[in-house]
């Protein structure tokens, strides 16, 4: 993302724009056409309600003292020093983050998170708690990075529905206020209603959170950590994912959409079969939708997904509330292994 993002800084500048912003202005073929009405509009008001810079530096100094002086007393792992050298780099990747994003509409937050989890890992070693700093590292850069992306991303909407850029800034605070309040507060609803939150074959197993505690270790320990012949499967379905991906693109598409997508194939590894069932039961409904009436599927199938996608969000909460007051679901389903399943049957046969 960093040489994406160079090379079109690089590419921008050597062909020159019409435009301070950052907009496309492919469609205008001459650098001297008139600008239109509404772009004209959105530009005042654009440059009309600018934030000062000060306040921009100066909230970032605040900050960064205010996590200097508290993160290490949470994780005395991670040092003071850790912490400023971690604001010290993260505008860079948060820019090249938010550059990217805007090029691709894909954020690489949890990337940019992985490298401090490795960078400053090994920095703080192993028998100093390396894991911990790793993980904490990683929570103060992807908070950065991803609130920069997401400003930007609130700052070009608010370019396009003619809104304040200081009206989205203050939005922006107040949102990232009132999160530091709710999200530990959903944290602690979870842990007090479950008692296997994170545990795998638990009904929330926290795949995320494994996956970067491995890393955590990986990072500190090398590769001598990773289980026997670990390096050598990776490998194998790493140029496997890359030979599919490349006969999808080379194949035509009436062939190519029948062939799996091994990051879509890679995502039930980590949550369990249940959302791989989930999907699969998804995908029947869509292709039946498309045969009955395709133009309308295509219209309303987001929406629908959607829908479907925060409903079931949704609804952990009130599981959360009831879980907490004790009460037991009259039916409850579950899906078992051949050999397990085996086992209940059979037990099930000896109370009878």
């Amino acid at each position: 993302m960093l040489i994406l993002t160079v090379y079109s800084l690089r590419s921008r500048l050597k062909t020159g724009s019409a435009s301070p912003f950052p907009v496309s202005d492919d469609e205008i073929s001459n650098s001297t056409a008139a600008i239109s009405y509404d772009e004209q509009r959105r530009k005042e008001l654009f440059q009309k309600d600018q934030i000062p810079w000060y306040i921009a530096y100066g909230g970032y100094v605040a900050v960064a003292a205010v996590s200097i002086g508290t993160v290490p007393q949470i994780f005395p792992q991670l040092k003071w020093y850790q912490i400023l050298v971690a604001y010290m780099v993260a505008p860079v990747l948060a820019f090249c983050n938010a550059y990217g994003a805007g090029l691709t509409d894909w954020s690489l937050v949890t990337t940019y998170g992985k490298l401090a989890i490795f960078a400053f890992g090994a920095w703080t070693g192993a028998s100093n708690g390396g894991v911990l700093a790793g993980l904490a590292a990683c929570g103060v850069m992807m908070s950065i990075v991803s609130t920069a992306c997401d400003l930007m991303q609130d700052f070009k909407t608010g370019y396009l529905t003619l809104a304040s850029p200081r009206s989205m800034f203050i939005s922006q605070i107040i949102g990232t206020a009132m999160g530091c309040v709710i999200a530990p507060c959903v944290f602690w609803l979870f842990y007090k209603a479950f008692e296997d939150v994170g545990v795998s074959g638990s009904e929330y197993p926290a795949p995320n959170a494994a996956i970067f505690r491995s890393m955590a270790i990986l990072g500190v320990d090398g590769f001598s950590s990773l289980p026997k012949n670990c390096i050598t499967l990776c490998y194998i379905f790493f140029v496997g994912a890359i030979a599919v991906n490349l006969i999808r693109d080379l194949v035509p598409k009436k062939v190519s959409r029948f062939m799996p997508i091994p990051m879509a194939m890679a995502i039930p590894f980590y949550l369990g079969p249940y959302f791989g069932i989930d999907m699969f039961i998804g995908t029947v409904i869509l292709f039946v939708w498309q045969r009955l009436d395709k133009v309308k599927s295509d219209t309303y199938a987001p929406a629908v997904a959607s829908g479907l996608i925060c409903g079931d969000g949704l609804w952990v909460l009130p599981q959360s509330m009831l879980a907490l007051a004790k009460v037991k679901p009259p039916i409850c389903m579950k899906f078992l292994s051949r050999g397990v399943n085996a086992k209940v049957d059979a037990f099930i046969a000896t109370l009878s």
